[in-house]
């Protein structure tokens, strides 16, 4: 028996969100922004009757308003989100307990095991929209299909508040005229070159000679192909309360532009001691680092490395982030925004080959170093002991990496 998936995307999630809470909003185009005084004037989500005047999800603040003067600008309320995320969640746990997240207001549910108890997958789609139009006052849009990536390509096809089914026998009809960016981790990068190789829609993709993916995008090329095809045996993963939490991050957009390398290297310090002490407190280390950054025109930049022993260490993320940044970008413009990742999370406890070298007794003494910032931090506050090197410029150090993270949406980053 084959599978039953479906993929709810919440509508607009931060601008419903607003408009159930402002119901004077409703009728007027309106945009959920990050703070212009704090350089984080960036659109996070637009309402529907926003999107016709060309608004779009990672604009800057200043542009929205050329485009439509009379927009309705609202801040972000990140705990009200969390709140109407959990309420969706509970929604679907009454159909099932295999729910994936995937961002605030994305989730993929298996019900194949409650067909039997609630009617057929259509069925169930059509109950939770209606509750989420009843009891949140928001639309979804939801794709029904045997697989994760398909369901998704489903809840992308037609929107707001639409269910959208895809089978074998209608997949080459809906999805082989898609353009290929519309396949989940096709991204900017990776599109360029697609494209170069005149591959402009999902249904080329699929028809491509594999070893000209494979020497293009290396491993990538098979996976992308495999869901252009429509397969995808990756499972949901089962609803808990403890995430399996594989990744740890921490970005921001600064107070000012970065213009050298000794402007980056402060803030992923600052942000390696936030993605560090965010891992010591779930237990973990990362066994892969990644920087992040994104420049004035928006163009962002991306590189990641596996480290040979997994660490918490700060010491260790930073210099590993300051590498990969050194060795890879080359400036063109200034950089608005940057970010650190440790993924590849492993448990603190974990076993790892001893080590009598320098490195590993460097590595020891950072973490017992970290370990002594967390007690002091955690009893006297964020700003009672700081690296000398955070008061050279007093702008960018003054960032709190903890306090100031802006949680963006999915769609904001785009690959």
């Amino acid at each position: 028996m084959g599978r039953h998936i479906l993929h709810v995307d919440q509508n607009c999630f931060y601008a419903s969100v607003e408009m159930q809470r402002h119901p004077e909003l409703r009728d007027k185009p309106l945009a959920v922004c990050g703070s212009q005084e704090e350089r984080h004037g960036i659109v996070l989500a637009a309402n529907y009757i926003a999107k016709p005047y060309g608004i779009k999800t990672g604009m800057a603040v200043w542009q929205a308003r050329q485009r439509c003067p009379h927009l309705e600008i609202l801040p972000p309320d990140m705990g009200e989100y969390i709140r109407f995320s959990q309420m969706a969640r509970e929604i679907y746990e009454d159909y099932t307990d295999q729910i994936e997240p995937f961002g605030l207001d994305e989730n993929w549910l298996d019900v194949t095991g409650s067909v039997g108890m609630f009617g057929s997958p259509m069925t169930i789609a059509r109950e939770i929209s209606d509750r989420m139009k009843f009891e949140l006052g928001i639309t979804c849009s939801i794709g029904v299909a045997d697989n994760k990536i398909t369901a998704k390509l489903g809840s992308d096809y037609k929107k707001p508040d639409a269910i959208t089914r895809i089978e074998r026998d209608n997949y080459r009809e809906v999805v082989y005229p898609l353009p290929v960016e519309d396949l989940l981790y096709v991204g900017p990068a990776t599109s360029k070159k697609l494209r170069g190789l005149g591959i402009s829609t999902i249904g080329r993709l699929a028809q491509a000679p594999l070893d000209t993916l494979t020497r293009k995008l290396g491993k990538m090329g098979t996976v992308l192909q495999t869901f252009a095809l429509g397969l995808d045996p990756s499972p949901v993963q089962k609803s808990s309360h403890i995430p399996n939490i594989k990744s740890v991050g921490n970005s921001a957009t600064t107070p000012r532009d970065m213009t050298c390398d000794s402007d980056v290297e402060l803030m992923l310090l600052l942000l390696a001691e936030s993605v560090a002490s965010r891992m010591r407190e779930l237990a973990s280390r990362c066994t892969v680092v990644e920087v992040y950054v994104r420049d004035v025109e928006l163009n962002s930049f991306c590189r990641q490395r596996k480290l040979e022993v997994p660490t918490c260490s700060s010491d260790e993320i930073a210099r590993t982030a300051c590498d990969l940044f050194r060795q890879n970008y080359r400036w063109v413009r200034p950089l608005r925004s940057i970010g650190v990742r440790g993924a590849g999370l492993v448990e603190a406890t974990a076993g790892t080959q001893l080590s009598l070298y320098p490195e590993e007794t460097r590595r020891d003494k950072w973490e017992r170093i970290d370990a002594a910032v967390d007690h002091l931090r955690q009893r006297y506050g964020y700003r009672s002991i700081q690296r000398a090197r955070l008061f050279t410029d007093p702008l960018l150090g003054a960032i709190n990496p903890k306090d100031d993270h802006t949680v963006h949406p999915v769609g904001y980053f785009g690959g």
